[in-house]
């Protein structure tokens, strides 16, 4: 049995030491669940699933408790100058090891925070594309909005009524931008540009095609195809008779 001096002089060293770091203790655990409940509310707010707020409030109340056993224990009178560098060390380790798996967190953390946008990617032949986050992240994207051109082209005989054929596209396609777009071995190519909803856009293309071409057979408006003139001054080394 330990003598009462002994017990007496322990408590005078340690028990101040002790009494504070446990006090340091229960204020961080008081501290991380008051941050976690604040930051589940605020996720809440930007609707973010029940699994990923529990999610990153669990992390935010286990890096809060680390700190603050880290701070206990140095009240205590532990080094933990060389556990936060080993810690460090280690961590680094980790990193670098798992870079394309930290890199795709990060950046899911980084669409999920900051809103950019939402992406619901559906194929025509019902296959999934899984796109990596830090490809979204760090790429450019073209994104059309809710609206997209059609680029409509018509090729024309080069001897066809040019008038004809651009009111017969404004008629088809609306106001439109039409105009003459090349001149090629096939005849006069026109251009016409109207614009559709994206979720129209495959479905809008045909139809306007199709209108066009049946627009054109009631106005007997010919559409070019290519042509070559081919000219023969003999038959030698043609493989054919000259007639």
């Amino acid at each position: 049995m330990l003598p009462q001096d002994l017990i007496v002089d322990l408590v005078i060293r340690y028990g101040f030491q002790l009494l504070g770091a446990l006090v340091i203790i229960a204020v961080g655990l008081v501290a991380a669940r008051w941050l976690g409940a604040l930051a589940d509310r605020a996720l809440q707010r930007r609707r973010l699933e029940p699994p990923l707020r529990a999610l990153i409030g669990r992390a935010i109340k286990l890096v809060i408790f680390a700190f603050t056993l880290l701070v206990a224990l140095d009240k205590f009178g532990f080094q933990i100058a060389p556990l936060v560098a080993g810690l460090g060390v280690a961590g680094l380790g980790v990193g670098i090891a798992l870079q394309g798996v930290l890199g795709n967190i990060v950046a899911g953390l980084s669409i999920i925070f900051t809103n950019l946008f939402s992406t619901v990617l559906v194929h025509p032949d019902h296959s999934r594309v899984v796109i990596p986050n830090r490809k979204i992240v760090g790429e450019i994207l073209h994104n059309f909005g809710t609206m997209r051109q059609i680029p409509l082209q018509v090729t024309v005989p080069a001897a066809t009524d040019l008038a004809a054929v651009l009111a017969t596209l404004r008629e088809v396609v609306g106001a439109a931008f039409i105009a003459i777009d090349q001149v090629n071995e096939a005849g006069i190519r026109v251009f016409a540009g109207p614009w559709v909803r994206v979720a129209d856009y495959a479905s809008a293309e045909g139809e306007l095609y199709q209108a066009i071409v049946e627009a054109f057979r009631a106005r007997r408006i010919a559409l070019g195809v290519p042509q070559r003139e081919v000219r023969l001054t003999d038959g030698v080394g043609l493989g054919v008779a000259a007639r």
